[in-house]
């Protein structure tokens, strides 16, 4: 039976999407059969980042509705074995998700699948709730700003009032934390919440700490996943991030500012 996990967050831009991309990537890479669904009814961005809007034909809502096989509506990639997408449409109203439609879809997936990854929207809306109801784990992302924080926060305390093993009194959702867009030199100077802070407040485990670089816009741009930028500190960071979903030890890197060379300092040098 597959794990299901949803991707989170209580605000827009922290890099949910994106997340979702790189860890599903990350987990086929290692040889888990993993299908990552977008739960974005109206504004799907899943299939851009993962750069298969092109091959988009049906999607989720055309399966609940009878319009279409779970089948033919997923995509496989074609970079990555083990990996396959099930876009949101573009044009239906978030009413088109309903709890019984989700249901049978993740239970289908769960036949043939380890992970099914459900990327959900900002916030707690229906699209939202609808792909953390039926979580096993849930990957809580935030920015290390006070209303990211603060609305992750909120996002957990649904998770544990909500969910379908909130309601079943069952174990409850295993959380983690992926704090995104970190960056060091903005936090000595006190322009971010350093990451000390941010554990304490939301007090789940960290699974990982994604530097912010450029590296991240690039992929989206280019309809990659950036853990496939195995250069990169993003990619790097992701890697680390999944291995540790898998139980590995892996130090955390990216977290201090990084002592510029003496090349570097006389000719400058960007974050890739």
């Amino acid at each position: 039976m597959a794990q299901v996990v949803v991707i989170t967050s209580g605000k827009g831009g922290v890099g949910k999407t994106t997340s979702s991309a790189a860890i599903a990537t990350g987990l086929a890479q290692r040889g888990k059969k993993t299908v990552v669904i977008d739960f974005d009814v109206g504004l799907r961005n899943l299939d851009l980042i993962m750069g298969v809007e092109r091959r988009v034909v049906f999607d989720i809502v055309n399966v609940i509705q009878g319009e279409a096989k779970l089948n033919q509506a997923l995509i496989r990639d074609k970079r990555v074995e083990n990996l396959a997408i099930l876009p949101a449409s573009q044009t239906r109203d978030k009413d088109a998700l309903t709890k019984e439609g989700v249901q049978i879809i993740i239970e289908e997936l769960s036949k043939e699948y380890d992970y099914v990854i459900c990327d959900s929207p900002a916030g707690i809306e229906k699209g939202a709730l609808l792909a953390l109801y039926f979580a096993d784990q849930a990957i809580v992302v935030t920015n290390p700003e006070v209303s990211s924080v603060r609305d992750s926060d909120r996002i957990l305390g649904v998770l544990q009032s909500k969910s379908k093993r909130a309601e079943e009194k069952r174990e409850p959702v295993k959380e983690h934390l992926l704090v995104t867009r970190y960056d060091p030199a903005r936090v000595e100077r006190g322009e971010m919440l350093k990451l000390e802070d941010i554990q304490e407040i939301l007090a789940i485990p960290l699974l990982g700490v994604v530097p912010e670089s450029e590296s991240v816009l690039r992929a989206s741009n280019t309809g990659t996943p950036v853990i496939l930028d195995a250069e990169s500190p993003a990619g790097l960071a992701y890697g680390d991030a999944v291995a540790r979903f898998l139980g590995e030890e892996r130090p955390h890197r990216f977290l201090e500012v990084e002592k510029k060379g003496l090349f570097k300092r006389l000719f400058g040098g960007r974050a890739a």
